[in-house]
Parts: C-alpha cells; sequence; structure tokens
C-alpha cells in the first residue's frame, strides 16, 4: 500500500519518488518546447518532398492555433477528473499527432496531424506546471525554477541544431518520431510513481464555454497570425474574425457567470496577485517570442552571423535567463519573499529593450550580447514568478485552470508580440528599403520583409547595405514598442501584494485567506 507522503518543509528534500516524477515533468515539458524549432527546421525538406508551398503556413498554424484552445480546456478536466489521468492522455494525444505527422503523405494530412498534435501539445504545459504545483508547496517550489528554466534555455538553443541533425542525417519524419521514446519514457515513469488522490466532479463539461472559448481563441490567433501577412490588417476577412472574436469571448464571459461547471471560474481573477501575473504573463510573452524572432534575424543579415547555429546567436540572453532564474528561485525559497522579482524584473526587461532599439548597423556582438543578457535578467526574474504567484493566489481545487490560464496569458502575448512587432518591422523595413534603394529595393521586399542568407547574398552591394540599414532600423522600431509595452508589466509588478507563499511556516496564509490552501499531498512508491 502506497504512503502518503507530504515534501519535508524544513530540509527541503524530497521523496525519492517525487524526484523520479520531476525527471518525468521535464521530460515532457522539453517536448512541449522542441518540437515546434525541430520541425521548423525540417520544414524546407518537408516542402520539397511532400509540396503545398501555398499551404507551409499552416503546418505551423494548425498546430498553434490547437495547442492554444485546448489549453484552458486541459487545466479544468484536470481539476475536474484528476491530474494524473488527464496528463498522460495529453501525452498519449501528443504521441499519436507525432507518429501519424511522421507517415503523412500530402501536406493536407500534415496540418491535420499536426492538430492533433496540437491538441496533446495543450496539456503538457498546463500538466507540468499543475503537477509540480500539486507536489511541492509555493516556498519549496522556487528551486525548480532553474529547472525550468534550463530546459527552455536548452530547448530554445539545442532545437535548431537538433532539427538540423536529425533532418540532415535520418530523414524530416525523424523530427516528428523523435518524440515517441522520450515520451514513453515519461508515461512509464509517470504511470509507476506518480499517484495523486483521484478525483471525479458530479458536474458535467461546460460545452457550450469550450465552444466560445474555443472560437474566441481561434479567431484571436488567426488575426495575429494572418493580419499583415497573408490579408491586410482592414480586410473583410480579418476584419469579421475581430468581429467573431470579440463576441465569443464577450459570449464565454457571460456565460462563465451562468455555467454549473465553467471551464475558467471567473472567481479566481478577484485575486489581484492572479490577475496582475496575467498581465506580466501576457507581457513577458509578448516580450520574448518578438525577441527570439527578430535577434537572429539582426545578426544574421547585419552582424553577418551564419543561420546554422541560430539558437547559439540567443546565448547571452538564455543564459542571463537561466543563472537569473536560478537565483530568485533559490531566494525565494530561502526568504518567501518574490515582489522584488517582478519590479527589478520588468525594469531589466524595459532597459533591455531600450538598448537593443539603439542598435545599428555599426553595433557590434559584444555590445549587442549584454544587450540581450540585460533582456535576459529581466526574463529571468519573471519567467516562473509570474506561474508561481499564480497559483499561490488559488484554492487547491482550482491550481489547474490556474496554470492553464497563466500558460494561455503568455501564449496570447507571444502571437500578439509576433504579429505587432513584426508588423511594425515589416513596414519600416519597407520604407527604408525605398528611401535607400528606391524601385529596386522595394522590389527586394515586396514578397517578404525578411530575407534568408541565400537572397540576402544575391543582392548587389549597394541594395545589400540599404537592407542592412532598414533591418536595424524596422529592429529598432519593434524593440521601442517593446519598451514601451513592458513598462505595464512594470506598473502590475508594482501593485502585486506579497503574500506568504504556502509551506512557509508559521507564517503562512491560513485557510480562507487569499492563497490558502491545504498542504499538498503526494502518494509516494
Amino acid at each position: 500500500m502506497a504512503d502518503t507522503q507530504t515534501v519535508d518543509v524544513d530540509t527541503g528534500k524530497q521523496p525519492r519518488s517525487v524526484r523520479v516524477v520531476l525527471l518525468a515533468l521535464m521530460i515532457t515539458m522539453m517536448l512541449a518546447m522542441l518540437d515546434n524549432m525541430i520541425v521548423g527546421t525540417a520544414m524546407p525538406t518537408i516542402v520539397g518532398e511532400l509540396g503545398g508551398l501555398e499551404h507551409l503556413s499552416w503546418v505551423v498554424t494548425a498546430y498553434t492555433l490547437a495547442t492554444a484552445a485546448s489549453t484552458p480546456v486541459w487545466g479544468k478536466l484536470g481539476d475536474m477528473y484528476g491530474r494524473k489521468a488527464t496528463f498522460m492522455t495529453s501525452i498519449v494525444i501528443f504521441l499519436i499527432g507525432s507518429a501519424l505527422s511522421g507517415m503523412a503523405q500530402n501536406m493536407g494530412e500534415l496540418i491535420g496531424f499536426r492538430a492533433i498534435q496540437g491538441l496533446g501539445a495543450g496539456g503538457l504545459m498546463v500538466g507540468v506546471m499543475a503537477i509540480i504545483g500539486d507536489l511541492i508547496p509555493p516556498r519549496e517550489r522556487g528551486k525548480y525554477q532553474g529547472m525550468m528554466a534550463g530546459v527552455m534555455a536548452l530547448a530554445m538553443i539545442g532545437g535548431p541544431l537538433v532539427g538540423g541533425t536529425i533532418t540532415d542525417n535520418w530523414g524530416w519524419r525523424w523530427s516528428f518520431y523523435i518524440n515517441l521514446p522520450l515520451g514513453v519514457v515519461s508515461l512509464a515513469l509517470i504511470s509507476v510513481v506518480l499517484h495523486l488522490p483521484k478525483k471525479r466532479s458530479k458536474a458535467g463539461i461546460d460545452y457550450l464555454g469550450v465552444i466560445l472559448l474555443t472560437v474566441g481563441i481561434t479567431s484571436t490567433v488567426l488575426v495575429t497570425t494572418w493580419g499583415g501577412s497573408e490579408y491586410a490588417w482592414s480586410s473583410a476577412r480579418i476584419m469579421e474574425l475581430i468581429g467573431i472574436g470579440v463576441v465569443s469571448l464577450v459570449g464565454f464571459v457571460y456565460w462563465q457567470t451562468k455555467a454549473a461547471e465553467p471551464v475558467v471560474p471567473l472567481h479566481i481573477f478577484r485575486s489581484r496577485n492572479f490577475t496582475l501575473m496575467s498581465i506580466i504573463g501576457f507581457i513577458t510573452g509578448f516580450v520574448m517570442f518578438g525577441a527570439t524572432l527578430f535577434l537572429p534575424l539582426y545578426q544574421q543579415s547585419v552582424q553577418g552571423a551564419s543561420a546554422t547555429n541560430s539558437g547559439l546567436l540567443l546565448l547571452p540572453m538564455l543564459g542571463a535567463m537561466l543563472v537569473t532564474s536560478m537565483v530568485a528561485g533559490r531566494v525565494t525559497t530561502n526568504t518567501g519573499k518574490y515582489k522584488v522579482f517582478p519590479v527589478v524584473g520588468s525594469t531589466s526587461m524595459i532597459i533591455g529593450l531600450y538598448l537593443l532599439s539603439t542598435m545599428d548597423t555599426d553595433t557590434s556582438r559584444l555590445m549587442s550580447g549584454v544587450f540581450m543578457a540585460v533582456v535576459g535578467l529581466g526574463m529571468g526574474c519573471l519567467m516562473q514568478i509570474t506561474m508561481l504567484v499564480a497559483q499561490n493566489s488559488v484554492e487547491m481545487k482550482d491550481m489547474g485552470v490556474a496554470s492553464s490560464t497563466s500558460t494561455l496569458s503568455r501564449t496570447l502575448g507571444s502571437s500578439f508580440g509576433v504579429a505587432i512587432m513584426g508588423a511594425l518591422f515589416n513596414n519600416r523595413v519597407q520604407d527604408v528599403m525605398t528611401e535607400r534603394a528606391g524601385a529596386l529595393g522595394s522590389k527586394v521586399t515586396e514578397q517578404s520583409a525578411q530575407l534568408d542568407a541565400a537572397s540576402l547574398a544575391k543582392l548587389p552591394a549597394a541594395a545589400r547595405e540599404a537592407y542592412q540599414h532598414a533591418v536595424s532600423a524596422g529592429v529598432h522600431s519593434a524593440f521601442l514598442l517593446g519598451a514601451i509595452v513592458a513598462v505595464a508589466a512594470l506598473v502590475a509588478a508594482v501593485f502585486v501584494k506579497e503574500v506568504t507563499l504556502r509551506g512557509a511556516g508559521p507564517a503562512a496564509p491560513k485557510p480562507g485567506e487569499e492563497g490558502s490552501a491545504p498542504a499538498p499531498l503526494v502518494e509516494a512508491v
């Protein structure tokens, strides 16, 4: 018979079984983060074999849409029917989607199978965060920030390298098949070692809420994905999507006040800290994914860096993020204090983004690396603290929806960041190219403001120099916008109320207070 154990808060030591579960969770987190980066590297080869270049963007869009739309649903299902079964189901669906994607015979099949994979992926990150929330009190959870930040950094740096190696040596299908052995290991470990209390909600699933939220999220992601690229921002299609999205989300919020078991119970937003952390998470996603998109482009186009090891170009930012996240976690665990990190993190992000906006054609790699490190320092203070405080602000029964809402906030932030910063960047590049190279400059970038290395090398010297100035101008506008948006994160951070983290000893909040909940239990084999 399994013994029920709790984390030893005084020593901070975990039962051996908990450490094994954490290993499985890190593997699953790696699966969720690596996939798009590995597949992105393989896309030229995939198109070469399957054709369907005109549908290329849907390979990514289908996965992103399914992930975003299913994220809050997985969180709610975990709260209603038990975290373990729900999490394992999401892994199985992800692996089925991966296997089918690897067997795809045409672009249509690949897009459909990627949507299945995305449905499973929506539950991976949510499951990881919610189970960690069940296993480890918030006070101790800070220690594991470094582990999660390390997995994130490893995925962002190693993804393109792994994708390129797999595609060159084994073929593009293994970009999907590589998920299978890792997923099976994770499933086996979780199945044997993790024994959380089983749940069974008497209330049915809020199907209308699920439909309204799915339509709202889908419309939002499509607007940010298509706006300014597939369709003009003022086009009828984009206006229709905006209208559908607004109506669906307003209807969703209204219905959540009536539903017996709402997908996203609105009472969690009564916690000031939870709401503020959702805002900060949205802005962090906005800034982070914008930075990871434009920094390699700037370094390749302006500074002449190689595209082969594109993940390594982000090393100063990711390294600073990893170190800072580990330090923040340790300090939080030792002191129980955390408000300083959102404030310092937001301030560093503003300063770093402003410094990045000052880069021009003469900025050295060393200087741009320092600027990236400042941004990484800010992100390291924010990435995991936002989830930690959000989870600490709700009762244990709402841990899943708290984790999924925080994750969704960051996902939507990244969609808006890439779209808005991208639109600003593209417009600025077009304007500068026209100013500096006239009709030739306009023609060079009429298809896309982002040129690959091969296209850039073919340009006449004058056009290439004009393009470098144009990219510098575009980066300036994008990062300056990011710095302005990040001010909102600083304002939100100032208003965060420092509620003692659960598991912090005698001073921990009592049941009924904000952030209170029963001590988390885990059955260990």
